[in-house]
């Protein structure tokens, strides 16, 4: 459990249709989402009013990771704009975006994340993560640098862009129209900073924000990852599939806080869930069927790799066999097979297991909103997580489902509170205040 006693919930908002690839043509959707900011700032307050405490866009400037002819684009048109457009639009919601630390200048990281804690009165996160994919590297004319150097520029950058933060003095900004003083000069500083991979003279020219600074996230889980997010981030938002290795995995993350001398409750580990909330299981299944189309019979080929089983298309309508059954073995190479092979077991049709979602980035909930509840409740209750990062289905009515039939059980349950405490995500978060640099890193 974390340290503010209560579960941690945010909202991921990708490409405005939702995580299923189907989304966009689901009826009720409007098709355009995609560009429509509007739509993206209604999301957005449906979260708020389900007292969620962040909302959380990731961002992959590569290429088209989808089969654009059928499909839309995963990410955002741009974080920092659809941030903009939704703190101008909410009030209480923390704002958290994806910056890649490889291709962005930090003086413009800085610049950018302190600009929209100011406009959202101290709700701003940076999802501080290094980029690795040679197709985000091609769209800025270069080769993805090793591994050593993408997190030996990452470490100086969030250090840089933290002291370009603080390098405008606390109380620096006087605004004195009697006296005519704007500011005490003597407080904004340059910080001449310059290390292997990244330099600023600074200063930023921004004064602090409602929560000072804006919040640094991780999202990732290598060793690299640790090393990162214990020393900088408050919040890392993760991928586990067990409780097992959610715990583990958090576990890493409060280590190594701990070996940079940080309190291990300063950072919180948010396991990803994916919902289908629906009235009961059938109704979310065939939700779920009618969603992945074409692409659940494409997972079918995988789906015999996980339970080391031959299976027969034209009997993707039936239960496996009991015979097939005893001798399927889940794979070890792929930590979502044992859910795969339980959910087999059942007596479940091929078709309904592969739409249970057991191929899916993350657990997959779809049934009605008790399930997710549960979930979540055991989850956090074992250790494994500090709170969630909720990725509906279909955006338009997914998000509502979730708020309306998942949130009140957590409230109901003292899991999750029932009111915004305070305005800002430093709050939200229950994390302590941290101007500029944090001196113990």
């Amino acid at each position: 459990m974390n340290a503010v006693g209560k579960m941690l919930i945010g909202l991921h908002l990708g490409n405005g249709y939702g995580s299923q690839s189907g989304a966009w043509r689901m009826p009720g959707v409007d098709p355009e989402s995609y560009t429509s900011f509007d739509i993206r700032v209604k999301q957005a307050q449906a979260a708020e009013r389900g007292k969620f405490q962040f909302i959380f866009l990731p961002d992959g400037p590569g290429a088209v990771m989808t089969d654009i002819e059928t499909e839309s684009p995963v990410f955002n048109l741009d974080v920092m704009m659809t941030l903009a457009a939704v703190a101008r639009e909410t009030q209480y919601i923390g704002l958290v975006a994806t910056g890649s630390t490889t291709f962005n200048e930090p003086f413009n990281l800085a610049r950018q994340f302190k600009a929209l804690d100011i406009m959202s009165h101290g709700r701003a996160g940076w999802n501080a993560i290094t980029s690795s994919g040679e197709d985000v590297a091609a769209n800025y004319g270069k080769r993805i640098p090793s591994s050593q150097d993408r997190y030996g520029r990452a470490h100086e950058a969030v250090q840089l862009i933290q002291s370009l933060w603080g390098s405008w003095g606390k109380d620096a900004w006087i605004h004195d129209q009697k006296s005519g003083q704007f500011a005490k000069k003597d407080q904004i500083l340059p910080i001449n900073l310059q290390g292997k991979y990244v330099g600023s003279r600074g200063p930023l020219y921004i004064p602090p924000s409602e929560q000072g600074q804006p919040i640094i996230f991780h999202a990732g889980c290598s060793p690299n990852a640790h090393q990162l997010a214990g020393r900088f981030a408050n919040v890392v938002i993760g991928a586990a599939f067990t409780i097992e290795d959610a715990r583990a995995q958090r576990n890493a993350f409060r280590a190594a806080a701990k070996s940079y001398g940080r309190d291990p409750d300063e950072i919180k580990y948010i396991a990803g869930l994916m919902t289908t909330i629906a009235k009961d299981k059938r109704t979310a299944l065939d939700r779920r069927i009618q969603l992945g189309g074409s692409s659940l019979i494409q997972k079918f080929e995988y789906l015999q790799k996980m339970l080391g089983i031959p299976l027969d298309l034209s009997l993707i309508n039936e239960p496996i066999s009991e015979l097939q059954l005893e001798n399927a073995r889940p794979s070890p190479y792929d930590p979502r097979s044992s859910n795969a092979l339980k959910i087999a077991r059942q007596g479940w049709s091929v078709l309904d297991i592969l739409a249970h979602g057991v191929i899916d980035y993350h657990p997959v909930i779809a049934g009605p909103g008790v399930e997710a509840a549960d979930h979540m409740q055991a989850w956090y209750e074992a250790g494994a997580a500090d709170g969630f990062w909720i990725s509906p289905d279909v955006n338009s009515d997914g998000i509502d489902a979730f708020v309306d039939q998942v949130v009140p059980l957590l409230q109901e349950r003292g899991l999750f509170h029932k009111e915004y405490e305070s305005k800002t995500l430093r709050g939200h978060l229950g994390v302590p205040d941290q101007y500029g640099i944090d001196p113990r890193v």
